[in-house]
């Protein structure tokens, strides 16, 4: 299924605030919410602002790495989810053919952020954790929460 990164918001929970990144599927009013680190979050906001802040920060040194060896971002694809936590495969087109790399979500969608690459989201995966957007719409923003840090 084709995804977008909606938004990349902050959640309240009984252990504090986290991060959340809200992949939004074509054609679905729900959305998929995958629960991220704040470094992370900030980082895919980042890509998606194409702000560049100097000196590579990981997700730019990774990108840089991978277009140095003469290689490029395909796609990202949100493919399992094994006890709760969620799989991505990160496929790369090298000068040797496409690789794919087990990788976090939240790493993969800072890659992908960077590239503008095509997200996807296996259907099995989408169905088990769709939410209602509007669970999500009036959470706050990263870019708000970390303006205030």
């Amino acid at each position: 299924m084709d995804a977008t990164i909606d938004a990349v918001r902050v959640a309240g929970t009984p252990d504090g605030p986290v991060p959340v990144a809200v992949l939004a599927v074509e054609d679905e009013p729900d959305v998929l919410p995958i629960f991220i680190g704040f470094d992370e979050a900030a980082s895919i906001a980042r890509g998606l602002d194409a702000e560049d802040i100097g000196r590579p920060l990981t997700h730019d040194l990774l990108l840089d790495v991978v277009e140095e060896l003469g290689g490029r971002v395909d796609r990202v694809t949100v493919s399992a989810v094994e006890d709760g936590t969620y799989i991505a495969d990160l496929a790369i087109e090298t000068p040797r053919g496409e690789a794919t790399v087990d990788a976090r979500p939240s790493d993969s969608l800072a890659l992908a952020a960077r590239t503008n690459a095509p997200v996807s989201v296996d259907e099995s995966v989408f169905e088990s954790g769709r939410q209602p957007r509007e669970e999500f719409d009036d959470l706050d923003d990263i870019r708000e929460v970390a303006e205030l840090a």
